[in-house]
């Protein structure tokens, strides 16, 4: 009994030294690195091995782990619904984060491969949400004059904790695109806009009116003052002018006149 009891337990053994011998490949793709976990199954400690394996294939014992992270920028978006700005309008908009990692065998052993959603989404969230509100829709949706200044302070909030944090990767930049208002907050732009040109419209026919007034009103002052250095009555003068018209009306043509009290000058039809 005690023989098959030690030839059963060695035979465990020697199976789980084969198996523990066995290989398997990892094949990091282009920009990426295999970070490996050792887990032995019977003998020795585990652990992470410090130096990561890069593009290519390696081979590895059977009980080891790999996981795979991307050393190249990495790009992540968050979706903002209904944030409310300084002047309580609720906002949508994307806010765009680009990241590097810098050690990636570091970042697995202190951060876990989950590193982006535990360690940066949630902060991330909370620091665009913060500087948002502290610009009104005008800023943010209208004009957009706040969205470089938006960018900026978040990037450097982002920085900060990304250095506080101990992270291994490089913040490359961040974007808040701009936000949408809601759609009667647009419908309102948009007949206010609409008003705004009719003002203006109306504004633009006022000021052509008052230039042909003003010209009417110099044409018969300078009418005026022609007929008082003639010493000319009122009546004489309009005798004067309506004489000038007749001159010209019948100016290369045959007029027959007629004189006497209501009578005006007849034109030939033919």
């Amino acid at each position: 009994m005690r023989k098959r009891i030690a030839t059963g337990v060695i035979g465990v053994t020697a199976a789980a030294l084969l198996s523990s011998t066995a290989c398997s490949s990892v094949s990091p793709g282009a920009g990426q690195e295999a970070v490996l976990i050792y887990k032995p199954w019977v003998f020795g400690h585990g652990g992470i091995e410090p130096q990561p394996i890069k593009t290519g294939r390696s081979y590895v014992a059977m009980s080891t782990e790999s996981v795979l992270v991307s050393v190249q920028p990495q790009q992540f978006t968050v979706h903002f619904d209904d944030l409310m700005s300084k002047d309580g309008v609720p906002l949508d908009f994307d806010a765009v984060i680009r990241l590097r990692v810098t050690d990636s065998v570091k970042l697995v052993s202190k951060f876990g491969p989950d590193w982006y959603p535990a360690n940066v989404e949630a902060e991330f969230r909370n620091r665009v949400r913060q500087e948002v509100r502290q610009h009104g829709m005008n800023e943010t949706a209208i004009d957009s004059t706040a969205i470089d200044a938006i960018d900026s302070a978040i990037t450097e909030s982002m920085v900060s904790y990304v250095k506080t944090a101990g992270l291994p990767i490089e913040l490359i930049d961040i974007t808040v695109g701009k936000a949408n208002p809601p759609d009667s907050v647009k419908h309102q732009r948009i007949e206010t806009a609409q008003q705004e040109q009719r003002i203006q419209t109306e504004r633009q026919r006022k000021l052509a009116e008052d230039v042909r007034r003003a010209a009417e009103e110099a044409r018969a002052a300078a009418d005026n003052a022609y007929r008082q250095s003639l010493q000319l009555s009122p009546d004489q003068f309009l005798q004067l002018e309506s004489i000038k018209m007749q001159r010209e009306v019948c100016a290369g043509g045959k007029c027959t006149y007629l004189f006497g009290g209501g009578v005006v000058p007849t034109l030939p039809v033919r």
